[in-house]
This record gives structure tokens, C-alpha cells and sequence, in this order.
């Protein structure tokens, strides 16, 4: 039993799931920390900034995690267009299983259908529940490419991760409306400015940002047939052709019938960020215990470009200078 001050209490009976706790136990409280965005603590762990909960789970996967052939993960940093994309995921791989007009996004929010790979790991104290999920698995997460095992990202494992990423300056803007969603109402809202220094310096969820970037970015090209990277601006330009790159890498390619079917055009319409934030399952504002989150907490805007209502031309300049510092070589402007 687990009774660390940085963990819900956890039983379990198996021996090596005990050691991996208690190695987690002892090693958090030694590492680099700072204040979160919300009330949480951030520790740097492997030169990642992440809260105690999702550094357990890396170390459960690097510790007992089997991959299969099969496996897809969806991979990003927080506010890239998490949620969108594995909406989007979900309907390609399961096209053939679901009608349009009685899709399972219809009922349920997309944070249900494709279950956060950290956060299940550990559930109920075994990877049972993950092992016991058929194939093909499909998994989101937001850890660091550089963190998961060998065994999942070298080239004899045929796993393969799906990453979107997304104009720092609009993810600074839609993670600290989200954080403020996520304080409690006695506690002060942060600033904006506060929000800005810390995500330049690196300090954010799974950040910094620009690291987590560039890890599945150098993946995506040494291993094409592995990681598939994708920028939100490019989806929400050209959305068919971005559905169609994911089927293809998928190794699930649309076939000439479904073209003629409008099968594409159909999980676009679905997945749009219009559409999914209009569903009454994604306008509920109840929260639960095990994820003090609404469904409607996860869609804003979904737009591209929101920043110039928020950020100062001051802040503008210093985030762009990081960026083009951070990324140079990529083959992606921002701005």
C-alpha cells in the first residue's frame, strides 16, 4: 500500500507494481520543483516539467507496459488539439463499425472513447485493464516521445504515434483559460503575465513546450512509418487531406468506395470542433471525482490565430524569438 503525500493511496498485489510505486515515492520528492498552473506542484523530471501523477505513470510504462504491433497512440502536448484528434483517430479506425447518425462521439466525449495512456496505466493497481483491451489499442498521451522505452519507439516495434502540435502562442492562451477553469474559486485566477513567464521558461505541463515538439519531430523523421506529425493549422486548412494522411499512415487507406460515399467528408463534418462542442455530451459542466474536469471544459474556440485578442506585442515578440530560436530547422513558421 502507497501512502505517499504526492499519491491517492494505491493497493496492489503485485510485487513489481509495489517496487515501481515505491521507487516513484522515494524519487519525486528529491526532484526540481516549482509552482503549477493550477494548485498542483510541477517537478522536472528527464527534463520535462510534469505533476507527480503522470511521471508514475511514465515510469510504469518503462517498467511494465507490453506494446503490441497493433498499438496507436495519439500524441500531444496539452492544448494542441488533444481532444480533436483523438475524435479523429477514433472514427477512422472504427469507420466500419458505427453509423455516422448514431456514433458513440454522439454520447460519449472523445477523453472516454481514447482512454490517456498515463493516467490508465495504473488503474486498479496492474496493467490488467489496459491488457485486457483489444486490438488495436488506441491510446492518448501527452509524455515526451524521449520518455517512452525503447521498446515502443525503436524500429522493431511496428507501435506507431499520431502528433499534432500547435502555434505556441495559441497554446499558451487556451492552457492558461483552462487553467483558470481548473482553480478553485477562493483561489485568485493567474495572470496572464504570470502564465507567459512561466511557459517561456519552460515551466508548463509536460513542457517545455518546444522540447516536447522537437522530440516527436526528429522521431517523425528518422522514423516516418512510426510517428506521423501533423500542426493543427494544417488540419484546420486543409481538413480532408489531413484525414486522409492519418488513414494512409494508419496503414487503413480510404478506398475508392468510400470516397464515393463521402466517408471522408463525413468524419471531418463529425470531428470538427464545431460540431464535437455542440453535442450536449460536451456542453455538460459536471465534474467528477476521478477527473475534476467537465466535458465542456474542453472546448473554447478551437481557432487559429486567437492570440492577437490576448498576447502584447512585447510578448508576441519574445515568444516568436523563442520559437524560431527552439525550432529552427523543422520546416514550420508559426507565424
Amino acid at each position: 500500500m502507497e501512502t505517499s503525500k504526492f499519491f491517492p493511496i494505491v493497493e496492489t498485489q503485485d510485487e513489481g507494481y509495489q517496487k515501481t510505486f515505491k521507487n516513484c515515492a522515494e524519487l519525486v520528492p528529491t526532484l526540481p520543483r516549482s509552482k503549477g498552473w493550477w494548485l498542483d506542484e510541477l517537478f522536472q523530471y528527464q527534463g520535462f516539467w510534469m505533476s507527480s501523477f503522470p511521471i508514475r505513470g511514465s515510469m510504469l510504462i518503462n517498467d511494465h507496459f507490453k506494446p503490441r504491433p497493433t498499438d496507436i497512440i495519439v500524441a500531444t502536448s496539452p492544448k494542441c488539439g488533444t481532444t480533436w484528434l483523438r475524435a479523429l483517430v477514433f472514427s477512422i479506425i472504427n469507420r466500419a463499425s458505427f453509423d455516422f447518425n448514431d456514433h458513440p462521439l454522439r454520447k460519449l466525449n472523445p477523453q472516454e472513447l481514447v482512454l490517456l495512456f498515463e493516467g490508465h496505466i495504473h488503474k486498479d493497481g496492474s496493467t490488467s485493464f489496459l491488457d485486457e483491451l483489444p486490438s488495436p489499442r488506441l491510446l492518448s498521451t501527452h509524455i515526451p516521445y524521449s520518455l517512452f522505452p525503447k521498446r515502443m519507439t525503436d524500429d522493431t516495434s511496428a507501435c506507431r504515434f499520431v502528433y499534432i502540435c500547435r502555434d505556441p502562442k495559441d497554446v499558451l492562451v487556451s492552457k492558461w483559460h483552462f487553467s483558470n477553469k481548473l482553480r478553485p474559486k477562493e483561489v485568485p485566477p493567474l495572470s496572464l503575465e504570470e502564465a507567459f513567464d512561466l511557459f517561456c521558461k519552460g515551466v508548463s505541463h509536460y513542457g517545455p513546450f518546444w522540447d516536447h515538439v522537437l522530440g516527436y519531430w526528429k522521431a517523425s523523421v528518422e522514423s516516418p512509418k512510426k510517428v506521423l506529425f501533423l500542426t493543427y493549422e494544417d488540419v484546420k486548412k486543409e481538413p480532408l487531406g489531413c484525414v486522409r494522411k492519418v488513414a494512409e499512415f494508419l496503414g487503413v487507406p480510404f478506398s475508392q468506395e468510400e470516397e464515393n460515399r463521402k466517408t471522408v467528408e463525413e468524419i471531418v463534418k463529425l470531428c470538427s470542433f464545431e460540431s464535437l462542442s455542440n453535442l450536449d455530451v460536451n456542453k455538460s459542466v459536471a465534474k467528477r471525482s476521478e477527473r475534476p474536469v467537465s466535458n465542456s471544459d474542453f472546448f473554447r474556440k478551437g481557432e487559429v490565430g486567437d492570440w492577437v485578442n490576448h498576447l502584447s506585442p512585447e510578448m508576441v515578440e519574445k515568444m516568436n524569438q523563442i520559437t524560431e530560436q527552439k525550432l529552427q530547422g523543422i520546416g514550420y513558421n508559426f507565424h
